[in-house]
Protein backbone atom coordinates (compact mmCIF):
# COMPACT_ATOMS: atom_id res chain seq x y z
CA UNK A 1 0.00 0.00 0.00
CA UNK A 2 1.56 3.31 -1.02
CA UNK A 3 0.45 6.93 -0.74
CA UNK A 4 2.65 9.85 -1.80
CA UNK A 5 1.98 13.53 -1.11
CA UNK A 6 3.97 16.15 -3.04
CA UNK A 7 4.13 19.93 -3.02
CA UNK A 8 5.86 22.68 -5.01
CA UNK A 9 5.18 25.25 -2.29
CA UNK A 10 8.30 27.32 -1.56
CA UNK A 11 10.20 26.09 0.34
CA UNK A 12 8.75 22.68 -0.43
CA UNK A 13 10.36 21.12 2.65
CA UNK A 14 7.69 22.94 4.70
CA UNK A 15 5.76 19.73 4.04
CA UNK A 16 7.90 18.16 6.76
CA UNK A 17 6.64 20.71 9.30
CA UNK A 18 3.02 20.06 8.31
CA UNK A 19 3.37 16.28 8.53
CA UNK A 20 5.57 16.43 11.66
CA UNK A 21 8.00 14.08 9.93
CA UNK A 22 11.63 15.06 9.27
CA UNK A 23 12.51 14.78 5.56
CA UNK A 24 16.08 13.90 6.51
CA UNK A 25 15.24 10.49 7.97
CA UNK A 26 12.94 7.54 7.42
CA UNK A 27 10.63 6.48 10.23
CA UNK A 28 8.65 3.32 10.99
CA UNK A 29 5.56 2.91 13.16
CA UNK A 30 4.01 -0.24 14.62
CA UNK A 31 0.34 -0.75 13.81
CA UNK A 32 -2.02 -3.49 14.94
CA UNK A 33 -1.96 -4.98 11.43
CA UNK A 34 1.69 -4.40 10.48
CA UNK A 35 4.06 -1.47 10.03
CA UNK A 36 3.85 1.96 8.44
CA UNK A 37 6.96 3.56 6.96
CA UNK A 38 7.36 7.27 6.18
CA UNK A 39 10.18 8.45 3.95
CA UNK A 40 10.89 11.25 1.47
CA UNK A 41 11.89 10.18 -2.08
CA UNK A 42 12.67 13.86 -2.80
CA UNK A 43 13.12 16.83 -0.48
CA UNK A 44 14.26 20.09 -2.04
CA UNK A 45 13.26 23.72 -1.91
CA UNK A 46 11.30 23.46 -5.19
CA UNK A 47 9.62 20.08 -4.71
CA UNK A 48 9.13 17.72 -1.79
CA UNK A 49 7.42 14.32 -1.67
CA UNK A 50 6.46 12.32 1.42
CA UNK A 51 5.61 8.64 1.07
CA UNK A 52 3.51 6.52 3.41
CA UNK A 53 4.03 2.81 2.80
CA UNK A 54 2.10 0.15 4.74
CA UNK A 55 3.53 -3.31 5.22
CA UNK A 56 0.71 -5.64 6.19
CA UNK A 57 1.41 -8.60 8.46
CA UNK A 58 -0.49 -11.06 6.30
CA UNK A 59 -0.07 -14.07 8.60
CA UNK A 60 -1.15 -12.11 11.69
CA UNK A 61 -3.95 -10.61 9.62
CA UNK A 62 -5.44 -14.05 8.93
CA UNK A 63 -4.74 -15.49 12.38
CA UNK A 64 -6.40 -12.50 13.98
CA UNK A 65 -9.60 -13.30 12.11
CA UNK A 66 -9.50 -10.07 10.08
CA UNK A 67 -9.05 -11.61 6.66
CA UNK A 68 -11.80 -11.58 4.04
CA UNK A 69 -14.62 -14.05 4.55
CA UNK A 70 -14.14 -17.39 2.88
CA UNK A 71 -16.74 -17.14 0.14
CA UNK A 72 -15.50 -17.50 -3.43
CA UNK A 73 -12.58 -19.91 -2.95
CA UNK A 74 -10.89 -21.70 -0.08
CA UNK A 75 -7.68 -19.64 -0.05
CA UNK A 76 -9.31 -16.23 -0.19
CA UNK A 77 -8.10 -15.38 3.31
CA UNK A 78 -4.53 -15.81 2.04
CA UNK A 79 -4.88 -14.71 -1.60
CA UNK A 80 -6.45 -11.25 -1.68
CA UNK A 81 -5.68 -7.59 -2.39
CA UNK A 82 -5.40 -6.36 1.21
CA UNK A 83 -1.57 -6.09 1.36
CA UNK A 84 -1.45 -3.94 -1.79
CA UNK A 85 -4.68 -2.00 -2.35
CA UNK A 86 -5.45 1.25 -0.50
CA UNK A 87 -8.25 0.51 1.95
CA UNK A 88 -9.42 1.19 5.49
CA UNK A 89 -5.92 0.10 6.57
CA UNK A 90 -4.62 3.21 4.81
CA UNK A 91 -7.15 5.40 6.63
CA UNK A 92 -6.08 3.97 10.00
CA UNK A 93 -2.44 4.61 9.12
CA UNK A 94 -3.18 8.22 8.11
CA UNK A 95 -4.89 8.82 11.46
CA UNK A 96 -2.12 7.15 13.48
CA UNK A 97 0.96 8.40 11.61
CA UNK A 98 -0.27 11.81 10.42
CA UNK A 99 -2.78 12.42 13.23
CA UNK A 100 -1.46 15.86 14.19
CA UNK A 101 -1.53 17.01 10.55
CA UNK A 102 -5.01 15.54 10.10
CA UNK A 103 -6.25 17.59 13.05
CA UNK A 104 -4.75 20.76 11.57
CA UNK A 105 -2.10 21.46 14.23
CA UNK A 106 1.46 22.67 13.82
CA UNK A 107 2.95 24.45 16.82
CA UNK A 108 6.11 25.49 14.97
CA UNK A 109 4.33 26.95 11.91
CA UNK A 110 0.69 27.62 12.85
CA UNK A 111 0.16 30.00 9.92
CA UNK A 112 1.21 27.25 7.50
CA UNK A 113 -1.64 25.00 8.62
CA UNK A 114 -4.24 27.49 7.36
CA UNK A 115 -2.40 28.20 4.09
CA UNK A 116 -3.63 26.45 0.92
CA UNK A 117 -0.58 25.13 -0.92
CA UNK A 118 -0.21 23.15 -4.17
CA UNK A 119 -0.62 19.49 -3.23
CA UNK A 120 -0.59 16.30 -5.26
CA UNK A 121 -1.56 12.96 -3.72
CA UNK A 122 -1.01 9.69 -5.56
CA UNK A 123 -2.43 6.31 -4.54
CA UNK A 124 -0.60 3.52 -6.35
CA UNK A 125 -3.47 1.01 -6.23
CA UNK A 126 -6.90 2.26 -5.20
CA UNK A 127 -9.92 -0.04 -5.55
CA UNK A 128 -12.73 1.98 -7.12
CA UNK A 129 -15.74 -0.25 -6.73
CA UNK A 130 -18.07 1.94 -8.71
CA UNK A 131 -15.54 2.83 -11.36
CA UNK A 132 -13.90 6.06 -12.40
CA UNK A 133 -17.27 7.83 -12.50
CA UNK A 134 -17.74 7.39 -8.74
CA UNK A 135 -14.13 8.40 -8.09
CA UNK A 136 -14.75 11.69 -9.89
CA UNK A 137 -18.12 12.26 -8.20
CA UNK A 138 -16.42 11.99 -4.83
CA UNK A 139 -13.31 14.11 -5.39
CA UNK A 140 -14.12 16.66 -8.10
CA UNK A 141 -16.78 18.50 -6.04
CA UNK A 142 -14.05 19.03 -3.42
CA UNK A 143 -11.98 20.93 -5.99
CA UNK A 144 -9.50 18.25 -7.08
CA UNK A 145 -8.16 17.62 -10.55
CA UNK A 146 -8.45 13.85 -10.89
CA UNK A 147 -6.22 11.61 -13.01
CA UNK A 148 -7.07 7.91 -13.02
CA UNK A 149 -5.27 5.08 -14.81
CA UNK A 150 -7.04 1.73 -14.68
CA UNK A 151 -5.04 -1.47 -14.28
CA UNK A 152 -5.84 -4.58 -16.35
CA UNK A 153 -6.48 -7.84 -14.54
CA UNK A 154 -3.37 -9.23 -16.22
CA UNK A 155 -1.35 -7.35 -18.86
CA UNK A 156 -0.40 -10.70 -20.41
CA UNK A 157 -4.07 -11.56 -20.95
CA UNK A 158 -5.89 -8.40 -22.14
CA UNK A 159 -8.95 -10.49 -22.98
CA UNK A 160 -9.55 -10.88 -19.25
CA UNK A 161 -10.54 -7.23 -19.12
CA UNK A 162 -9.96 -4.48 -16.56
CA UNK A 163 -9.55 -4.74 -12.81
CA UNK A 164 -11.30 -2.47 -10.30
CA UNK A 165 -7.90 -0.94 -9.36
CA UNK A 166 -6.65 2.48 -10.43
CA UNK A 167 -3.55 4.56 -9.94
CA UNK A 168 -5.13 7.83 -8.85
CA UNK A 169 -3.57 11.29 -8.68
CA UNK A 170 -5.41 14.17 -6.97
CA UNK A 171 -4.16 17.75 -7.37
CA UNK A 172 -5.41 20.94 -5.73
CA UNK A 173 -4.42 24.12 -3.97
CA UNK A 174 -5.58 23.10 -0.52
CA UNK A 175 -4.75 22.86 3.16
CA UNK A 176 -2.93 19.64 3.97
CA UNK A 177 -5.41 18.91 6.78
CA UNK A 178 -8.27 19.05 4.27
CA UNK A 179 -6.52 16.68 1.86
CA UNK A 180 -5.88 14.18 4.66
CA UNK A 181 -9.48 14.37 5.88
CA UNK A 182 -10.78 13.73 2.35
CA UNK A 183 -8.47 10.72 1.95
CA UNK A 184 -9.29 9.40 5.42
CA UNK A 185 -13.04 9.29 4.75
CA UNK A 186 -13.17 8.54 1.02
CA UNK A 187 -10.59 5.77 0.59
CA UNK A 188 -12.77 3.22 2.47
CA UNK A 189 -15.80 4.53 0.58
CA UNK A 190 -14.19 3.70 -2.76
CA UNK A 191 -12.95 0.33 -1.52
CA UNK A 192 -16.40 -0.38 -0.04
CA UNK A 193 -14.88 -2.92 2.37
CA UNK A 194 -13.57 -2.41 5.92
CA UNK A 195 -11.16 -4.60 7.83
CA UNK A 196 -12.94 -4.17 11.18
CA UNK A 197 -16.45 -4.47 12.55
CA UNK A 198 -18.66 -1.42 12.06
CA UNK A 199 -20.40 -0.42 15.27
CA UNK A 200 -22.04 2.71 16.71
CA UNK A 201 -18.66 4.38 17.34
CA UNK A 202 -17.94 4.34 13.61
CA UNK A 203 -20.73 6.86 13.00
CA UNK A 204 -18.61 9.57 14.62
CA UNK A 205 -15.61 9.17 12.33
CA UNK A 206 -16.98 10.45 9.00
CA UNK A 207 -18.97 13.14 10.82
CA UNK A 208 -15.93 14.36 12.74
CA UNK A 209 -13.38 14.21 9.94
CA UNK A 210 -15.89 15.38 7.31
CA UNK A 211 -17.38 18.15 9.43
CA UNK A 212 -16.21 20.97 7.14
CA UNK A 213 -17.28 19.39 3.83
CA UNK A 214 -19.47 16.30 4.15
CA UNK A 215 -22.83 17.98 5.04
CA UNK A 216 -22.99 19.78 1.68
CA UNK A 217 -21.26 17.12 -0.46
CA UNK A 218 -23.58 16.07 -3.34
CA UNK A 219 -22.71 12.38 -2.73
CA UNK A 220 -23.03 12.46 1.04
CA UNK A 221 -25.62 9.66 1.15
CA UNK A 222 -23.39 7.35 -0.89
CA UNK A 223 -20.40 8.28 1.27
CA UNK A 224 -22.20 7.52 4.51
CA UNK A 225 -23.74 4.27 3.26
CA UNK A 226 -20.46 2.88 2.00
CA UNK A 227 -18.40 4.09 4.95
CA UNK A 228 -20.77 2.35 7.37
CA UNK A 229 -21.01 -0.75 5.17
CA UNK A 230 -24.71 -0.16 4.60
CA UNK A 231 -25.61 -0.82 8.22
CA UNK A 232 -29.07 0.74 8.04
CA UNK A 233 -29.40 1.84 11.65
CA UNK A 234 -26.04 3.65 11.63
CA UNK A 235 -26.56 5.08 8.15
CA UNK A 236 -29.91 6.56 9.17
CA UNK A 237 -28.38 8.11 12.28
CA UNK A 238 -25.46 9.66 10.40
CA UNK A 239 -27.65 11.07 7.60
CA UNK A 240 -30.10 12.49 10.13
CA UNK A 241 -27.28 14.29 11.93
CA UNK A 242 -25.90 15.63 8.66
CA UNK A 243 -29.36 16.88 7.71
CA UNK A 244 -29.60 18.73 11.02
CA UNK A 245 -26.27 20.45 10.35
CA UNK A 246 -27.27 21.38 6.81
CA UNK A 247 -30.86 22.43 7.48
CA UNK A 248 -31.72 26.14 7.69
CA UNK A 249 -32.99 27.33 11.06
CA UNK A 250 -36.74 27.89 10.66
CA UNK A 251 -37.41 29.76 13.87
CA UNK A 252 -37.73 33.46 14.55
CA UNK A 253 -34.28 33.72 16.12
CA UNK A 254 -32.62 33.15 12.75
CA UNK A 255 -34.80 35.79 11.14
CA UNK A 256 -33.96 38.16 13.97
CA UNK A 257 -30.24 37.63 13.33
CA UNK A 258 -30.76 38.36 9.64
CA UNK A 259 -32.53 41.60 10.54
CA UNK A 260 -29.60 42.85 12.63
CA UNK A 261 -27.57 43.90 9.60
CA UNK A 262 -30.63 45.40 7.92
CA UNK A 263 -31.42 47.41 11.07
CA UNK A 264 -27.92 48.89 11.13
CA UNK A 265 -27.98 49.77 7.43
CA UNK A 266 -31.63 50.77 7.06
CA UNK A 267 -31.33 54.55 7.60
CA UNK A 268 -29.24 54.94 4.43
CA UNK A 269 -31.21 52.32 2.43
CA UNK A 270 -27.91 50.61 1.81
CA UNK A 271 -29.40 47.34 0.58
CA UNK A 272 -31.32 49.18 -2.16
CA UNK A 273 -28.11 50.94 -3.17
CA UNK A 274 -26.27 47.59 -3.25
CA UNK A 275 -28.84 45.93 -5.48
CA UNK A 276 -28.85 48.90 -7.86
CA UNK A 277 -25.05 48.97 -8.03
CA UNK A 278 -24.73 45.24 -8.66
CA UNK A 279 -27.48 45.22 -11.28
CA UNK A 280 -25.82 48.19 -12.97
CA UNK A 281 -22.42 46.50 -13.00
CA UNK A 282 -23.91 43.32 -14.50
CA UNK A 283 -25.70 45.39 -17.13
CA UNK A 284 -22.48 47.15 -18.12
CA UNK A 285 -20.71 43.83 -18.72
CA UNK A 286 -23.26 43.05 -21.44
CA UNK A 287 -24.18 39.79 -19.72
CA UNK A 288 -27.40 38.05 -20.68
CA UNK A 289 -27.16 34.83 -18.66
CA UNK A 290 -26.35 35.59 -15.02
CA UNK A 291 -25.91 33.76 -11.71
CA UNK A 292 -26.85 35.02 -8.26
CA UNK A 293 -24.69 32.97 -5.88
CA UNK A 294 -26.11 32.92 -2.36
CA UNK A 295 -29.34 34.40 -3.71
CA UNK A 296 -31.15 34.24 -0.35
CA UNK A 297 -34.71 35.46 -0.64
CA UNK A 298 -34.31 36.67 -4.23
CA UNK A 299 -33.91 40.44 -3.93
CA UNK A 300 -31.27 40.77 -6.62
CA UNK A 301 -33.16 38.34 -8.86
CA UNK A 302 -36.24 40.57 -8.60
CA UNK A 303 -34.19 43.60 -9.66
CA UNK A 304 -32.69 41.72 -12.62
CA UNK A 305 -36.09 40.43 -13.77
CA UNK A 306 -37.13 44.01 -14.45
CA UNK A 307 -34.40 44.33 -17.10
CA UNK A 308 -34.99 42.54 -20.41
CA UNK A 309 -31.26 42.40 -21.09
CA UNK A 310 -31.05 39.41 -18.73
CA UNK A 311 -32.55 36.48 -20.59
CA UNK A 312 -31.65 33.83 -17.99
CA UNK A 313 -31.24 34.34 -14.25
CA UNK A 314 -30.21 31.46 -11.97
CA UNK A 315 -30.15 31.79 -8.19
CA UNK A 316 -28.45 29.23 -5.97
CA UNK A 317 -28.51 28.94 -2.19
CA UNK A 318 -27.76 26.28 0.43
CA UNK A 319 -30.92 27.15 2.38
CA UNK A 320 -34.10 25.47 1.12
CA UNK A 321 -36.16 27.79 3.28
CA UNK A 322 -34.65 30.88 1.64
CA UNK A 323 -35.38 29.41 -1.80
CA UNK A 324 -39.00 28.78 -0.82
CA UNK A 325 -39.34 32.39 0.33
CA UNK A 326 -37.70 33.58 -2.90
CA UNK A 327 -40.15 31.55 -4.99
CA UNK A 328 -43.08 33.16 -3.16
CA UNK A 329 -41.69 36.70 -3.29
CA UNK A 330 -40.90 36.43 -6.98
CA UNK A 331 -44.40 35.03 -7.57
CA UNK A 332 -42.94 32.48 -9.96
CA UNK A 333 -46.05 30.29 -10.04
CA UNK A 334 -48.17 33.09 -11.47
CA UNK A 335 -45.74 34.47 -14.04
CA UNK A 336 -46.36 34.18 -17.75
CA UNK A 337 -44.53 31.14 -19.21
CA UNK A 338 -41.82 33.21 -20.92
CA UNK A 339 -41.09 35.17 -17.78
CA UNK A 340 -41.07 32.02 -15.67
CA UNK A 341 -38.58 30.35 -18.00
CA UNK A 342 -36.09 33.16 -17.40
CA UNK A 343 -35.63 32.23 -13.73
CA UNK A 344 -34.22 29.11 -12.09
CA UNK A 345 -33.78 28.54 -8.37
CA UNK A 346 -31.19 25.90 -7.49
CA UNK A 347 -30.37 24.23 -4.20
CA UNK A 348 -26.65 23.74 -3.69
CA UNK A 349 -23.49 24.71 -1.90
CA UNK A 350 -21.18 27.46 -3.14
CA UNK A 351 -18.02 25.69 -2.00
CA UNK A 352 -18.24 22.66 -4.31
CA UNK A 353 -17.78 22.38 -8.04
CA UNK A 354 -21.23 22.35 -9.66
CA UNK A 355 -21.51 21.83 -13.42
CA UNK A 356 -24.93 23.52 -13.41
CA UNK A 357 -23.11 26.82 -12.84
CA UNK A 358 -20.79 26.60 -15.84
CA UNK A 359 -21.27 28.60 -19.04
CA UNK A 360 -22.82 31.80 -17.62
CA UNK A 361 -21.85 35.28 -18.77
CA UNK A 362 -21.63 36.76 -15.29
CA UNK A 363 -22.14 35.99 -11.60
CA UNK A 364 -23.06 38.12 -8.58
CA UNK A 365 -21.89 37.35 -5.05
CA UNK A 366 -23.67 39.88 -2.83
CA UNK A 367 -22.70 39.97 0.87
CA UNK A 368 -21.74 36.28 0.86
CA UNK A 369 -17.99 35.84 1.26
CA UNK A 370 -17.94 37.25 4.80
CA UNK A 371 -20.09 34.27 5.89
CA UNK A 372 -17.38 31.76 4.86
CA UNK A 373 -14.55 30.62 7.11
CA UNK A 374 -11.07 30.53 5.50
CA UNK A 375 -11.06 26.90 4.22
CA UNK A 376 -14.51 27.32 2.66
CA UNK A 377 -13.54 30.70 1.19
CA UNK A 378 -10.67 28.97 -0.64
CA UNK A 379 -13.01 26.22 -1.88
CA UNK A 380 -15.55 28.86 -2.98
CA UNK A 381 -12.83 30.70 -4.92
CA UNK A 382 -11.94 27.59 -6.89
CA UNK A 383 -15.56 26.55 -7.46
CA UNK A 384 -16.37 29.97 -8.92
CA UNK A 385 -13.24 31.34 -10.59
CA UNK A 386 -11.55 28.09 -11.67
CA UNK A 387 -14.47 25.80 -12.49
CA UNK A 388 -17.65 27.83 -13.15
CA UNK A 389 -15.48 30.59 -14.68
CA UNK A 390 -18.06 33.19 -15.78
CA UNK A 391 -16.96 36.08 -17.97
CA UNK A 392 -17.51 38.58 -15.15
CA UNK A 393 -18.02 38.37 -11.39
CA UNK A 394 -19.39 41.08 -9.09
CA UNK A 395 -18.56 40.69 -5.40
CA UNK A 396 -19.73 42.95 -2.56
CA UNK A 397 -18.75 42.80 1.12
CA UNK A 398 -18.90 45.16 4.12
CA UNK A 399 -16.13 47.72 4.64
CA UNK A 400 -15.19 47.20 8.29
CA UNK A 401 -13.59 50.66 8.54
CA UNK A 402 -17.01 52.27 8.12
CA UNK A 403 -18.43 50.41 11.14
CA UNK A 404 -17.00 53.08 13.45
CA UNK A 405 -19.56 55.59 12.09
CA UNK A 406 -22.59 53.56 13.22
CA UNK A 407 -23.66 54.50 16.72
CA UNK A 408 -25.98 51.48 16.85
CA UNK A 409 -23.05 49.11 16.33
CA UNK A 410 -20.93 48.46 19.46
CA UNK A 411 -17.20 49.04 19.04
CA UNK A 412 -15.46 46.01 17.59
CA UNK A 413 -18.74 44.34 16.58
CA UNK A 414 -19.54 42.85 13.20
CA UNK A 415 -22.74 43.77 11.36
CA UNK A 416 -24.08 40.20 11.55
CA UNK A 417 -23.43 37.45 14.10
CA UNK A 418 -22.79 34.93 11.33
CA UNK A 419 -20.01 36.97 9.71
CA UNK A 420 -16.66 35.18 9.94
CA UNK A 421 -14.82 38.41 9.12
CA UNK A 422 -15.31 41.91 7.81
CA UNK A 423 -12.45 43.34 5.76
CA UNK A 424 -10.91 46.78 5.45
CA UNK A 425 -10.58 48.19 1.95
CA UNK A 426 -6.91 47.15 1.84
CA UNK A 427 -7.72 43.59 2.95
CA UNK A 428 -10.47 43.22 0.35
CA UNK A 429 -8.21 44.61 -2.38
CA UNK A 430 -5.41 42.20 -1.41
CA UNK A 431 -7.77 39.20 -1.57
CA UNK A 432 -9.40 40.28 -4.83
CA UNK A 433 -6.12 41.06 -6.58
CA UNK A 434 -4.68 37.67 -5.55
CA UNK A 435 -7.80 35.86 -6.82
CA UNK A 436 -7.66 37.77 -10.12
CA UNK A 437 -3.99 36.93 -10.61
CA UNK A 438 -4.46 33.24 -9.83
CA UNK A 439 -7.35 32.75 -12.23
CA UNK A 440 -6.72 35.12 -15.14
CA UNK A 441 -9.10 37.99 -14.32
CA UNK A 442 -8.63 41.74 -14.00
CA UNK A 443 -10.40 43.54 -11.15
CA UNK A 444 -11.72 47.06 -10.47
CA UNK A 445 -13.17 48.42 -7.23
CA UNK A 446 -16.14 50.71 -6.52
CA UNK A 447 -17.70 52.09 -3.33
CA UNK A 448 -21.41 51.65 -2.54
CA UNK A 449 -23.23 54.08 -0.24
CA UNK A 450 -22.21 57.44 1.22
CA UNK A 451 -18.44 57.87 1.37
CA UNK A 452 -16.52 59.17 4.35
CA UNK A 453 -13.26 60.94 3.37
CA UNK A 454 -11.20 58.84 5.78
CA UNK A 455 -13.17 55.61 6.18
CA UNK A 456 -14.66 55.10 2.73
CA UNK A 457 -18.11 53.74 1.91
CA UNK A 458 -20.08 51.17 3.95
CA UNK A 459 -19.99 48.56 1.18
CA UNK A 460 -17.14 47.75 -1.18
CA UNK A 461 -17.61 46.16 -4.60
CA UNK A 462 -15.16 44.39 -6.90
CA UNK A 463 -15.84 43.70 -10.59
CA UNK A 464 -13.75 40.82 -11.97
CA UNK A 465 -13.45 40.54 -15.75
CA UNK A 466 -12.05 37.43 -17.43
CA UNK A 467 -8.89 38.12 -19.41
CA UNK A 468 -9.01 35.01 -21.59
CA UNK A 469 -11.48 32.44 -22.92
CA UNK A 470 -9.76 29.21 -21.84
Amino acid sequence: MLLTISTTHTPATDLGYLLHKNPARAQSFDLSFGKAHVFYPEAGDERCTAALMIELDTVGFVRGGRGPAGEGFALRQYVNDRPYAASSFMSVAIARVFGTALSGRCAQRPELVETPIPLTATLAALPCRGGEALLRRLFEPLGYRVEASRHPLDPAFPEWGDSPYFTVTLSANARLADLLSHLYVLIPVLDDEKHYWVDAEEVEKPLRHGEAWLPAHPERETIVQRYLRRRKEYTREALARLAEEDAPDPDAEEEARNREEETVEAPMRLNDARMAAVAGALRETGARRVLDLGCGEGRLIKALMADRQFTEIAGIDVSLRSLEIAERRLNLENLAPRQRERVRLLHGSLVYRDRRLEGYDAAAVVEVIEHLDPPRLVAFERALFEFARPGAVVVTTPNSEYNALWESLPAGSLRHRDHRFEWTRAEFAAWANAVAERHGYSVAFSPIGPEDPALGAPTQMALFTLNDTR
